[in-house]
């Protein structure tokens, strides 16, 4: 990292495959992401960085700005995360962060991108003045997304979802057909 154009490098947070520093670039504060050394994942800042750079230009992401020696840097997302949000959230903002991160995962699965883990993003969504998914670095291309579905499944675990059964059967209808009729029906019953 000491070849990096960033000032003011402190460490944030870790990952299983990965370390966060926070730092200034450009009068910015920025995230830097590095591979951690005991990771066996390969080229998982690569893929990130592939990744972001594909879903930023639909506004999904923290804003990538560069990569570098294998440190990707992008605009750090500032707010809280969704596990921590929640707990303190009335039901108003809920149902409205829940409609935007299903909107973000509908674009993904149209573009047959899966991103894991969304079946317990806890730490992959910070709440602030945007909604921001972090942690690209497992998506994959594939004929059936599974986004919208593993997103569904949390919010069943959360138990907040008043007409349960309705909606496991809009779940379904939707992983079949991933088609608008069915997304429009889980958001309804959101």
């Amino acid at each position: 990292m000491d070849n990096l154009p960033i000032k003011d490098i402190n460490f944030f947070n870790k990952g299983k495959r990965g370390l966060i520093y926070t730092g200034k670039y450009k009068g910015k504060k920025v995230g830097v992401k590095i591979k951690r050394p005991e990771s066996r994942a390969e080229n998982t800042i690569k893929k990130e960085y592939f990744w972001l750079k594909k879903l930023n230009k639909y506004g999904i992401g923290p804003k990538l700005l560069f990569l570098k020696n294998d440190s990707l840097i992008y605009e750090f997302a500032e707010g809280t995360l969704i596990k921590d949000y929640l707990k303190i959230a009335n039901k108003k903002d809920k149902i409205r962060i829940f409609k935007n991160v299903f909107g973000q995962l509908r674009i993904m699965d149209k573009l047959k991108i899966n991103k894991k883990e969304m079946h317990k993003p806890l730490k992959h969504i910070v709440i602030g003045k945007k909604i921001i998914m972090l942690d690209f670095e497992r998506c994959y291309i594939s004929k059936k997304p599974k986004n919208v579905t593993q997103f569904g499944q949390f919010l069943l675990k959360l138990n907040i979802i008043k007409k349960r059964k309705e909606f496991i059967e809009s779940l379904k209808d939707y992983k079949q057909n991933l088609d608008e009729k069915s997304f429009k029906k889980i958001l309804s019953l959101v």
